[in-house]
C-alpha cells in the first residue's frame, strides 16, 4: 500500500488533519461549538466550488471564505450566532450557493463528489506541504495560548473577571478552528467534518480524564480512524471518507456503552449498601 505515492501522501496528510482536528475537537466541545462546525464546513464548500468556478486554488478559496466567515462571526458574536435560526440560514444560504457556483462552472460529477465527501487518494505532494506547515503553524499557537485558551474554554466569565482578553482569545481560537474545518474539508469532505473535528473528541470526553489526557486520546481517536479508514478503502475501493465515519462511529458507540456501564457499576454497590442499612 505505501508503495503508491499517492498513499504515502494520503496517510501524511490524513494524519497531520487528524492530529489538528482531534485538538481542537476538544475545545470545540468545551466551548459548545458544534454548531458552528456545520455552518463553516458548508461555507467551506461555497468557497471551494467559487474556487473550481473561477480556476483559483482549492485550497485558497477554502481557507478564505471559512477564515474569513470565522472573523465576522467574532465581530457579530458568538451568542448571536447561536440561534438556531441564524445558523440555519446562513448553512442553507452558503450551501446554496456552493451549488450555484458548480453549476456554472460545469464540473464533472465526480468534482462534486469530492467536494461533498472529500478526496484524500487525490491529495499531491504540494498539498501536503501546506497541510504541513498550517498544522505546524495552527499547533504552536495553541501550545503557546493554551492556559488562556484552557481557562477561557471552560470558564469564560472567570477569565474576563480576571481581566484577559476574552475577545481576542475568542478570534484567534475561530480563526484556528476554521483553518481545521478548511483542513477536514480536503480530506472528508464537507458533509463529513464532523467525524474528524467532533466525533474523537466527543468519544475522548467519555473518560473524563483530564485535559492533557483528553486531547491525547481525541488525537489518538482521530488518528486510528483515518488509518483504518485509508486501508479499508485501498483494500475494497470503497470511498474512505465512508470508513473513517464509520470507525470513528464505532468508537463513540463503545466508549458510550462502556460510560454507561461503569455508572451501572457504581450504582449497584450503593443500592447494596442502601438496601443493608
Amino acid at each position: 500500500m505505501l508503495g503508491f505515492e499517492f498513499m504515502r501522501n494520503a496517510l501524511f496528510a490524513g494524519t497531520l488533519v487528524a492530529v489538528l482536528a482531534g485538538v481542537i475537537g476538544v475545545f470545540v466541545l468545551a466551548r459548545q461549538l458544534v454548531f458552528l462546525t456545520h455552518a463553516l464546513s458548508h461555507i467551506g464548500f461555497s468557497g471551494a466550488a467559487l474556487s473550481v468556478l473561477l480556476n483559483w486554488n482549492l485550497e485558497a478559496g477554502l481557507m478564505g471564505f471559512t477564515t474569513l466567515s470565522a472573523m465576522g462571526i467574532n465581530w457579530l458574536g458568538i451568542k448571536s450566532f447561536r440561534k438556531d435560526v441564524v445558523t440555519g440560514v446562513v448553512t442553507s444560504v452558503f450551501l446554496g450557493l456552493g451549488i450555484l457556483f458548480l453549476s456554472l462552472s460545469q464540473v464533472q460529477s465526480s468534482a462534486v463528489t469530492s467536494l461533498l465527501f472529500g478526496n484524500v487518494v487525490g491529495i499531491s505532494a504540494g498539498d501536503v506541504q501546506v497541510l504541513f506547515w498550517l498544522t505546524i503553524g495552527v499547533l504552536v499557537v495553541l501550545f503557546f495560548g493554551y492556559r488562556w485558551l484552557r481557562f477561557e474554554s471552560f470558564d469564560a466569565q472567570g477569565a474576563e473577571a480576571r481581566g484577559l482578553p476574552v475577545r481576542w482569545i475568542s478570534l484567534i481560537f475561530l480563526i484556528l478552528f476554521a483553518i481545521s474545518v478548511a483542513e477536514s474539508f480536503l480530506i472528508v469532505g464537507a458533509l463529513l467534518v464532523l467525524t474528524l473535528v467532533v466525533v474523537p473528541a466527543a468519544s475522548a470526553r467519555q473518560f473524563e480524564w483530564n485535559l492533557p489526557a483528553t486531547l491525547a486520546l481525541s488525537v489518538g481517536f482521530a488518528v486510528v480512524g483515518v488509518w483504518i479508514g485509508l486501508m479499508l478503502g485501498y483494500w475494497t475501493n470503497l470511498p474512505v471518507s465512508f470508513y473513517i465515519s464509520a470507525v470513528e462511529g464505532l468508537v463513540f458507540g463503545a466508549t458510550y456503552l462502556w460510560k454507561g456501564r461503569s455508572k451501572l457499576g457504581k450504582r449497584r454497590p450503593n443500592q447494596s449498601q442502601q438496601a443493608v442499612g
